[in-house]
């Protein structure tokens, strides 16, 4: 069974960074593509960014691009978001999963976190 851990979400102010952690099993980090997502209320989920399991490809949301960095420590199995310069407009929940394959949509990826938080205030 796949599980996917994310921790690190908060609340901050515009302008401020938060890093999100996504903890999943080695099997998973060495063989999946791992990506972000995020809703917002009375939204859609969206794309966020992503990360190739060998580290080679990273791609990220236009609205985000520029700000938010995604990495991956392999000792700790752990993926990052990276999130700098933050707006309102970022609030929303966050999401890490898992995907077989270079993915932006979220009917792509097969296995889903259960999401945290970000809240960022004006």
């Amino acid at each position: 069974q796949v599980q996917l851990v994310e921790s690190g979400g908060g609340f901050v102010q515009a302008g401020g960074s938060l890093r999100l952690s996504c903890a999943t099993s080695e099997h998973t980090f060495s063989n999946y593509v791992m990506g972000w997502f995020r809703q917002a209320p009375g939204k859609e989920r969206e794309f966020v960014s992503l990360i190739s399991y060998d580290d080679t490809t990273t791609y990220y949301a236009d609205s985000v691009k520029g700000r938010f960095a995604i990495s991956r420590d392999s000792a700790k199995n752990t993926v990052y978001l990276q999130m700098n310069s933050l707006k309102p407009e970022d609030t929303a929940v966050y999401y890490c999963a898992a995907a077989s394959g270079t993915a932006t949509m979220e009917w792509e990826y097969d296995y889903w976190g259960q999401g945290t938080q970000v809240t960022v205030s004006s």
